[in-house]
């Protein structure tokens, strides 16, 4: 399948997270991104070294002049439980506007046509980095990075793009 491009519609699909009151939740994704501007950071893992130190920090660290420019949600997607999923986002405790979704199967990134394969590193399945800036659904900047790159995928992108 070809990774998601400008002027497609995101697909439907459920993620998972828990909520302010510590349960479990699975949302739509066309529910958290239906009338609203926002930003989906795909990352090849929590916890790993890239995605922990520089990709998710940087849309953290840039959430508020984000919002500013109309972003009305950001959210961070991994193929990883959600338990895995709500440690990894209490390693941040700086942040107030981005959310962890969890991606437990991959069945979303396969939506996205964006799976990467690091079964030779010994990760299975995962999502390639990306970030992508959609309205109404509708992708608006999809900068998805080639393998375990970090060049074009990180909030002063997507912040360039508004």
């Amino acid at each position: 399948m070809a990774p998601i491009a400008v002027g497609a519609s995101l697909p439907e699909g459920n993620l998972h997270w828990f909520d302010e009151s510590d349960q479990l939740q699975s949302v739509s994704v066309h529910a958290l991104a239906k009338a609203k501007k926002v930003v989906l950071v795909g990352v090849p893992g929590a916890f790993t070294p890239t995605c922990s130190m520089q990709h998710v920090p940087g849309f953290i660290q840039s959430a508020e002049e984000l919002k500013a420019k109309g972003v009305d949600e950001i959210f961070v997607i991994s193929v990883n439980d959600p338990f895995v999923m709500k440690a990894w986002a209490k390693t941040y405790s700086e942040n107030k506007y981005v959310k962890f979704l969890a991606d437990g199967s991959g069945n979303y990134t396969k939506a996205l046509g964006l799976e990467l394969d690091l079964s030779e590193k010994g990760l299975g399945s995962r999502s390639r980095r990306y970030a992508i800036l959609a309205d109404d659904l509708v992708v608006k900047v999809a900068n998805i990075e080639e393998g375990g790159a970090f060049t074009v995928s990180g909030a002063d992108e997507i912040l360039k793009a508004l």
